[in-house]
């Protein structure tokens, strides 16, 4: 791990060696944003993606229903439809689509690629792992898990070519919030079905020379954990106003290399900032360090089929052992000791049960048949950044101390680190969830059986029951009440072991113009320009 004085060296040399105009001053001329994205995407078709670095990239070749406002988490600007309207009870939402919307390839955009697009997410064999964000509409989550076969049946409808309809099971009130979601994007139905049926996976419809998308750019260019590029699509609605030519999407894992990159003028903003680096860069160069809200939790998923960890003593007994207060002030600078799974809400605060209390651990352990730690299987903790290490070495080390547990630490690429996730074929991972839209559904929902996020082989049918009798509850207070008692189930079972609340720290150049502080850190590509 590179420290701050060794960091300070490297930097100088880099300075000292690069050429007159730095990458960054040359793509402020030519109109180019040059962005780090932490790593490789696993790809880039909305529907078979679940993270944030895929996110950032979607964002800027589609575009939803409603759009991202640059100021606030709050605004819904209009997107692909430009204007919306609901029943009194907020079940049914009528979108008219803006007739001026079109693929980047010129073709027409209409409710009927909104149609295609929600009955392809929901088709089971396409085994779609985000398909639960479309679960809010009727009779959607009956059609993914094969109970109805008629997608007629499912609430989503063209009413004409311009006209969406939809009818929710349960009232949503923020679904203009939800609709801003990749997962609930259009896709360009006219493409994919040329290169496959609507349930074919990762086919090459969503790669370089063939993607299409409805957003301010277009993909021009994509080498493998180098460089993705996008440029302006000259056939979005709302072109004129785009105001960058480009964007560069790095795909740069080690944040110490991200950071020198950055400081080296290679980069206009990095995704994250090595804790450590936090104070240095406060003193050094103040103008460029960002420290800003992040609705999101850190968190060790487990897999609950393994043997131990497939009791809640144990669980608890793992989490009780985490000085939360300690990482936070030496590992997670600037997070919040996380006190249950989701961060404060709005008028939502669950119940602060996260504690530390390691004698209590050690009769939990002994209680499940481990005592002072011994049979404890010998596990592995799966992470995928090197800035990971530090939180894992940390954790390996306060189960070692105060519950005698050996815990290895195992690094795969992000795509793999996924996928064991998803397979379940592994034994505990450092993890984290930011937020999808503003309400505490977004960290609850996940862990319901056969969710595509879930990833623990856990469920709990009167947790399950208490989140369905929340979505049917029109009062907002008794709606967060029954989410309270079924984060307290959640919290009683501890499934995954939440650690920290985010913030997010990053690097960022002053003559980017058009970014601000966004609690849920989608920053719309749009309205970013570039002041020389």
């Amino acid at each position: 791990m590179l420290r701050p004085l060794l960091l300070s060296c490297l930097i100088a040399i880099a300075l000292a060696s690069c050429q007159k105009q730095t990458q960054v001053e040359r793509a402020n001329e030519e109109g180019i944003m040059l962005v780090g994205n932490s790593a490789e995407p696993k790809a880039l078709d909305p529907q078979l993606v679940t993270g944030v670095i895929e996110s950032k990239i979607i964002g800027a070749l589609f575009e939803g229903l409603v759009a991202d406002d640059p100021e606030s988490d709050d605004a819904m600007p209009p997107g692909a439809a430009v204007s919306w309207e609901h029943n009194e009870d907020m079940t049914e939402w009528t979108f008219q689509l803006r007739p001026e919307g079109r693929w980047s390839d010129n073709t027409p955009l209409t409710a009927h690629d909104f149609v295609f697009a929600y009955r392809r997410m929901l088709t089971p064999d396409l085994a779609a792992p985000y398909a639960e964000m479309l679960y809010f509409i009727d009779k959607a989550e009956a059609y993914n898990k094969g109970e109805i076969e008629d997608f007629s049946e499912v609430g989503v409808r063209a009413i004409d070519d311009f006209t969406l309809a939809l009818r929710l099971r349960e009232p949503v009130p923020f679904l203009p919030s939800l609709t801003r979601h990749y997962t609930w994007f259009p896709v360009p139905r006219h493409v994919v079905l040329q290169h496959g049926d609507i349930d074919d996976r990762f086919t090459p419809w969503s790669e370089l020379g063939n993607l299409v998308g409805n957003g301010p750019f277009q993909l021009s260019e994509w080498r493998f954990h180098d460089v993705i590029e996008v440029t302006r699509n000259p056939h979005y609605w709302d072109a004129e106003n785009v105001g960058l030519n480009g964007i560069r999407f790095f795909p740069i894992e080690n944040p110490y290399t991200e950071a020198r990159a950055f400081l080296a003028g290679q980069l206009h903003t990095t995704y994250t900032l090595p804790p450590d680096l936090v104070d240095t860069m406060a003193a050094d160069y103040p103008q460029f360090l960002r420290q800003e809200p992040y609705v999101g939790t850190t968190f060790v998923r487990l897999n609950n089929t393994r043997p131990a960890l497939d009791d809640a003593r144990v669980r608890r007994a793992l989490s009780l052992a985490i000085d939360r207060e300690l990482l936070c002030e030496h590992i997670f600078e600037g997070y919040t000791p996380a006190r249950s799974m989701t961060p404060k809400m709005g008028a939502y605060e669950p119940e602060p049960v996260l504690s530390f209390d390691p004698e209590k651990g050690r009769e939990l352990l002994a209680e499940a048949g481990y005592p002072k730690g011994k049979g404890f299987p010998r596990y592995s903790m799966l992470i995928s950044r090197p800035s990971a290490r530090a939180s894992a070495e940390a954790l390996q080390a306060m189960w070692k101390e105060h519950l005698n547990i050996l815990v290895d630490i195992q690094n795969k690429d992000w795509g793999s680190y996924i996928s064991a996730q998803q397979s379940l074929e592994f034994d505990m991972a450092s993890a984290g969830w930011i937020g999808d839209y503003l309400d505490p559904t977004t960290f609850l929902n996940m862990w319901t059986e056969g969710n595509g996020n879930n990833n623990t082989g856990w469920h709990s049918d009167a947790y399950e029951e208490l989140l369905d009798k929340a979505a049917l509850q029109a009062d907002p207070a008794e709606r967060y009440r029954l989410l309270a008692e079924a984060e307290k189930i959640l919290m009683e079972e501890r499934p995954v072991l939440p650690v920290s609340w985010y913030a997010r720290n990053y690097l960022h150049r002053p003559e980017v113009k058009g970014w601000h502080p966004l609690l849920l850190d989608n920053h719309p590509w749009k309205a970013i320009h570039l002041e020389p």
